[in-house]
């Protein structure tokens, strides 16, 4: 009896230790004297805070005293049976407790912080602004794909004291979670780089992309920032109409005054002169990328940037990870936009690439993922728009290009479809073109990436 009163007391007196450190000011105090949190035991820092997150197919908690054992000073675990370990804080969730930590040091560290979204052309915004700006302050940026209720958080969780600025990317697939993504971060100034029909399964619909991701001017416009908008997009400027927004700047080739210049097959890149006549050299593909390049620009202005130093940071600026590269491989040459794909940008790229002038040019298409009962008619709308362009090689990765070109002769006559990469791949490689130039666009999920090495 005595042993089990022993073992009450131990318990009760960790409790009241668990509830002292589960208030966020206590936890941020443990956060500063950490080495950083993680979300992955197999990669612990020593030093660190471990936050035991659930998964589709996962349960970090089951993790947390692993966690410990691999260097980790305290781990965050919804694990009530772990109570009593003086290293474990257990909390009732540990996603909102890493969100409420980031959040409090986002409030902590009182820099300015930039966030944008929109449905294509993130990513290259968000490069584009971070180069840009760095140009003056010590920038932090979004790295790889941590755009979301995970990444946000871990992205601002990284920021120290020597920062003078953030430029957050942030994504969504459903309502309310960009405004969720900004009660995280909390913009002062944002962007959104268009509005697409992408993840309209998530959305529902094209009028539900444009509120969730119109949920970042909504904050903006609420708590005094400052929105920067396309002048050239009718979507964005009518919602930015919409919400009455006090603080905004146009940017946009009409807004500035700028050009986009012709290109060749021998220089595909685009080039943009701007009201000063200075011409902008750039190592990006596609007219769809000018929006990118002046909303960087505009950025910059707005930060007190040197316009030429800004324009220099863009140039030197070259793409990766399948975003509008150009690549002279061994025996093609390959615009590669691989990394997602969804019907307005699509069309983009089908609309650039019909510009750029080439004796061979073939196509290697994707299907395009996440646009649920719109999907056939998005495609069947897509191979409208090849069969117009009519290239010399068509090859489409995907159960959803086939199923919309069933029964159409034009395609099942001149294209070649493909369950997979691999298989397209394996084909390429014993029927290999040469000296075409290929335009490669598909969603990630479709892996088009297979196919590069054999080209």
């Amino acid at each position: 009896m005595k042993v089990i009163a022993e073992r009450e007391v131990l318990v009760q007196q960790a409790e009241v230790n668990i509830h002292n450190m589960n208030t966020i000011e206590n936890l941020y105090k443990l956060f500063l004297q950490s080495t950083g949190v993680s979300t992955d035991s197999r990669s612990i820092k020593p030093g660190s805070i471990f936050f035991g997150l659930k998964g589709e197919t996962f349960d970090g908690n089951q993790f947390a005293l692993k966690a410990l054992e691999e260097g980790a000073a305290y781990a965050v675990t919804e694990d009530r049976s772990l109570a009593g370990n003086s290293q474990i804080i257990i909390t009732d969730d540990t996603l909102k407790t890493l969100q409420q930590l980031a959040a409090h040091h986002r409030r902590e560290l009182g820099i300015p912080v930039f966030g944008l979204t929109g449905s294509n052309g993130k990513t290259t915004t968000k490069e584009l602004i971070t180069a840009v700006l760095s140009t003056k302050y010590r920038v932090v940026s979004t790295t790889g794909n941590l755009n979301n209720h995970i990444g946000v958080p871990l992205t601002i969780l990284k920021i120290d004291k020597s920062a003078q600025m953030a430029v957050i990317e942030m994504g969504a697939s459903g309502p309310g979670e960009i405004e969720m993504l900004c009660s995280i971060c909390q913009p002062d100034t944002g962007l959104i780089t268009n509005v697409g029909k992408a993840h309209l399964l998530g959305f529902g619909s094209f009028e539900g992309v444009k509120k969730t991701k119109g949920e970042l001017y909504d904050y903006l416009a609420n708590n005094g920032g400052t929105v920067l908008y396309n002048g050239m997009n009718s979507h964005l400027c009518e919602m930015v109409a919409l919400r009455q927004v006090s603080n905004k700047i146009e940017y946009g080739l009409k807004a500035q005054g700028a050009n986009i210049l012709p290109v060749t097959a021998e220089n595909p890149f685009l080039r943009i002169e701007l009201s000063s006549g200075r011409v902008i050299n750039t190592n990006l593909i596609g007219d769809y990328n000018a929006d990118n390049v002046l909303a960087a620009l505009a950025a910059g202005e707005h930060a007190g940037t040197d316009a030429e130093l800004s324009a220099q940071a863009i140039e030197a600026y070259v793409p990766s990870n399948n975003r509008s590269q150009f690549v002279k491989a061994n025996f093609n040459t390959l615009i590669v936009d691989a990394y997602n794909a969804n019907p307005t940008s699509m069309k983009a790229a089908l609309d650039n690439f019909l510009k750029i002038e080439s004796s061979q040019k073939g196509l290697i298409i994707g299907d395009m993922l996440e646009l649920g009962e719109y999907s056939a008619d998005e495609h069947k709308g897509v191979l409208e728009l090849i069969k117009k362009m009519n290239p010399g090689l068509m090859f489409f990765v995907g159960a959803e290009f086939r199923g919309a070109a069933q029964g159409d002769d034009y395609f099942s006559q001149r294209a070649l479809f493909f369950e997979n990469s691999a298989q397209l791949r394996d084909y390429l490689a014993e029927n290999r073109p040469e000296s075409v130039l290929f335009l490669i666009k598909g969603s990630r999920g479709t892996r088009l990436e297979k196919v590069l090495e054999v080209l």
